[in-house]
């Protein structure tokens, strides 16, 4: 609370309210993961927050999950607000014919998600009420599905590289209540350990055996932060139920009787996982201490005298209008004061401001670890900056 990042209140126990500079992050993480999806043939969509109760009867969670989430009335029947995102996508693969040709499908969304978590269970931003995730389903068919999660594991591995954390994989395989044919969950379970060799090398990973969810095997990624604590963020899981409850299907071009149609796979993803619990475990990573490209507090402008006031305001403009979060202290504190003000505030630089640097269209750059780094011309300043966001520094 510090930093002022959010807050929380009793008139809705288990939803944070994220203030100005918490929202800055949170919709950074977003962005992040925007631009990945951008590269890696991924299609945002948009889907609805509430949903006729009807569709979870059809997608099985009402009957195992209906007490986990927010239900009411409307016009005589039962809706409620969406606990995830995956059957309103199964509802947008069905909308239409779909071809061998049109496979794979990514759908990413980040959709506002609600779950009735009992009030004591919830905490901090690890178990919360109302919350987001990077989640994505890819409908493929059964030959794809190898190189989807390749490709879904080396988003893992860009994902955690910047954050310079470390992971581990498991395959998760069979449970004993599994749904579904046998040779199916064999083929399966074999492409995953195909892709997890190609990504990791033999030995890369363990079997985790058993412990896969009862619609399809899974990989579970464990993250370890700059503490070597253990977190499950990152997940990738096939699902052959949802396919077959919403029978889905594709047209497969043959003309061979009995084979024009089949079943696609759906993989379940999310990099991030809840946006808010990622949060929480990087605000615990950095120690506050927020990277550029992150930090909701990138620049300080520190003027030695009033004098230089006006000058300050120009150089916190032209940063501005470059996207980076800049301000001007214009307190009556002495310079120090300021400097360490700034430091504790975890502000990545501090740009001090006098005569000189004033008369040289200048400013003169200190480092949040107090290292002075000195003199640079305020063009040359944004395009260093502008250098860093992009590198992710």
């Amino acid at each position: 609370m510090k930093q002022n990042l959010i807050m929380f209140h009793e008139l809705s126990a288990g939803s944070a309210f994220w203030l100005p500079h918490g929202a800055r992050i949170y919709n950074k993480l977003i962005s992040f993961i925007k631009e990945h999806y951008w590269k890696r043939g991924y299609d945002e969509v948009i889907t609805p927050n509430v949903y006729n109760l009807d569709l979870w009867h059809q997608s099985g969670h009402a009957m195992h999950y209906k007490d986990a989430m927010f239900c009411f009335d409307v016009e005589g029947k039962e809706w409620a607000m969406k606990p995830m995102n995956c059957p309103g996508h199964c509802l947008m693969f069905a909308g239409k014919i779909r071809s061998y040709r049109d496979l794979p499908l990514r759908y990413a969304d980040f959709g506002v998600l609600h779950r009735n978590e009992l009030s004591g269970a919830l905490s901090g931003l690890t178990r919360v009420r109302r919350f987001q995730q990077d989640d994505a389903h890819i409908f493929c068919r059964e030959d794809q599905i190898e190189e989807e999660v390749i490709g879904a594991l080396d988003f893992m591995k860009s994902v955690y590289t910047t954050f310079g954390m470390t992971y581990k994989l498991e395959l998760s395989t069979r449970p004993t209540k599994a749904l579904g044919e046998v040779e199916l969950w064999d083929r399966a379970e074999a492409a995953l350990a195909r892709a997890m060799d190609t990504f990791a090398g033999k030995g890369g990973w363990r079997e985790n055996p058993g412990d896969g969810a009862f619609y399809g095997p899974k990989i579970d990624i464990k993250v370890m932060d700059a503490m070597e604590r253990v977190h499950q963020c990152a997940t990738i899981q096939l699902d052959f139920q949802l396919p077959i409850r919403f029978d889905l299907q594709y047209n497969t071009g043959s003309k061979e009787k009995g084979n024009e149609f089949a079943r696609p796979v759906m993989v379940h993803r999310a990099m991030l996982g809840s946006v808010e619990r990622m949060f929480a475990v990087l605000c615990e990573h950095y120690g506050g201490k927020w990277p550029l490209w992150l930090s909701p507090r990138q620049v300080m402008i520190i003027p030695v005298h009033k004098d230089w006031n006006d000058y300050c305001q120009e150089v916190r403009d032209k940063l501005h209008d470059e996207g980076f979060y800049a301000d001007v202290d214009l307190s009556k504190s002495t310079f120090q004061k300021k400097v360490r003000s700034a430091q504790v505030d975890q502000y990545n630089f501090q740009l001090v401001v006098g005569g000189k640097e004033v008369e040289n269209g200048t400013v003169n750059i200190r480092t949040r670890e107090n290292k002075v780094e000195g003199e640079k011309k305020v063009d040359e300043l944004i395009v260093y900056l502008k250098a860093m966001r992009a590198e992710y520094k």
